[in-house]
């Protein structure tokens, strides 16, 4: 059987919506590995989407699956992508989480890699911080994390502004959320990560 790698994110303005392609991307080229692309749930209402102008935006990815919680199950490899908020995941993802007390009462998340990306408005939003507290919830579902090595070289780039940290792929949106487009860079460290994690976990269920 393939490795199985899902991608799970929540996207606005559609930011984390091109980091998570750009991460399927990276995972399809490891061999036997099959990769699926879901979103979580939307929380905010149709109303409210439109007046903030993200009804419109998230049209593009609205062919993409919504995920249930047992998605989490059959997967090798859960990599999450999230917007932050006031440095944290999205509400719509901890909506999403935490829905895995049943999963983390069974031990069912036990040993699966867990990854994570993010956007954030500006380069000092809380891209790190989204990051690393995310991690401490797939600690506690038993997951092992795993970030972006500085065999990327995109982590070291300092001839942009650019997201990208050894936590995880990042992209910056503008200050309004939406007005930066994801850049070439954030782009490759995003395909990096992806291949990265399929990799490790293809290496784990062929040991186990």
């Amino acid at each position: 059987m393939p490795t199985n790698v899902k991608i799970i994110f929540y996207s606005m303005y559609g930011h984390v919506y091109r980091l998570a392609d750009a991460v399927a991307d990276g995972a399809r080229t490891v061999p036997d590995v099959e990769v699926t692309l879901l979103q979580v749930p939307e929380v905010i209402s149709d109303e409210i989407l439109g007046q903030i102008g993200a009804k419109a935006a998230r049209a593009q990815f609205a062919h993409v699956p919504v995920a249930a919680i047992h998605d989490l199950v059959d997967a090798d490899a859960l990599i999450f992508g999230t917007p932050t908020r006031f440095g944290n995941m999205c509400g719509q993802m901890r909506n999403y989480l935490d829905q895995a007390g049943g999963l983390w009462a069974q031990n069912k998340l036990v040993s699966k890699v867990g990854s994570v990306f993010c956007s954030t408005g500006t380069q000092h939003g809380g891209q790190e911080t989204t990051i690393t507290s995310f991690h401490s919830t797939l600690l506690h579902l038993g997951m092992i994390v795993v970030g972006v090595p500085y065999s990327q070289p995109g982590l070291t780039n300092m001839n942009e502004i650019t997201g990208g940290t050894p936590y995880g792929a990042s992209t910056l949106a503008g200050a309004d959320g939406r007005s930066r487009a994801v850049s070439e860079n954030e782009l490759a460290i995003a395909r990096f990560q992806g291949k990265h994690v399929a990799t490790i976990a293809k290496k784990l269920r062929e040991a186990s």
